[in-house]
């Protein structure tokens, strides 16, 4: 009972800070899930039952559904840069998530407890779930903080969790590959090739003025071609 009361605290304690927004740092949004569920995993053993293959399927399941709601809650958070920082905030409609999680977990302790699941019936997965969730949100999180290019909150002591891999500005000009595009030579590419239509253009000019073939490109069939392939090399290029 005491345990259940200590998870009852914690989650009410990060729901609380959720919904009035807070700077997001890297260890608490990453580090510490992790420890959650590393710690949780050493309980299962608690309940005074073996862990049985049914026990591990149910555990199974249920740390896919809580992962699962955790990447929700992390795509829902409203996440922005304040003061150099990744900062966030859960919407209301966020809670309708964690009373999701809680439900699940109730009806799963119903089903384990019918098919003699003892160890995933017991209170001893609570911490591993709730671990397994956050790491859910933090994956969802990172991801977004990574492709928006902003960087954790300062820690404590100054340093930034992930540094070099969230710096500013570098993910939304990386391709898969990890090879940096800056736009500008793309829209330079694309003045030249209108640059060079625009060169077709007057040498047809020049050619009908004359009323000769001997323009840039001239009105000849063969000339005719060349300007074709010349253009469809263009629109291939683009």
């Amino acid at each position: 009972m005491l345990e259940v009361l200590a998870v009852i605290a914690i989650v009410a304690y990060v729901i609380g800070r959720q919904l009035l927004g807070e700077s997001l740092r890297g260890k608490r949004v990453v580090v510490l899930p992790l420890v959650l569920t590393v710690v949780g995993l050493t309980r299962l053993g608690s309940s005074g039952h073996p862990v049985r293959p049914l026990d591990v399927a149910f555990l199974a399941a249920g740390a896919l559904v809580a992962a699962a709601i955790g990447a929700g809650q992390g795509a829902m958070m409203r996440l922005e840069a304040r003061e150099g920082g990744l900062w966030g905030r859960m919407p209301v409609r966020g809670l309708l998530l964690w009373v999701a999680l809680v439900a699940v977990r109730l009806l799963s302790t119903l089903l384990a407890g019918a098919m003699g699941a003892h160890v995933a019936a017991s209170s001893a997965p609570i911490v591993f779930l709730l671990g397994v969730n956050r790491l859910g949100q933090a994956a969802a999180i990172t991801y977004r903080a990574w492709s928006a290019g902003i960087p954790f909150a300062r820690e404590k002591d100054g340093s930034v969790f992930l540094a070099d891999r969230l710096s500013p500005g570098t993910a939304n000009t990386a391709n898969p590959s990890g090879t940096s595009h800056p736009r500008p030579s793309n829209l330079s590419g694309l003045s030249g090739v209108r640059g060079r239509r625009g060169g077709l253009l007057d040498g047809l000019l020049d050619g009908v003025r004359n009323g000769t073939q001997n323009g840039p490109l001239g009105t000849s069939p063969r000339g005719r071609d060349r300007g074709t392939d010349r253009r469809r090399g263009s629109r291939r290029f683009r």
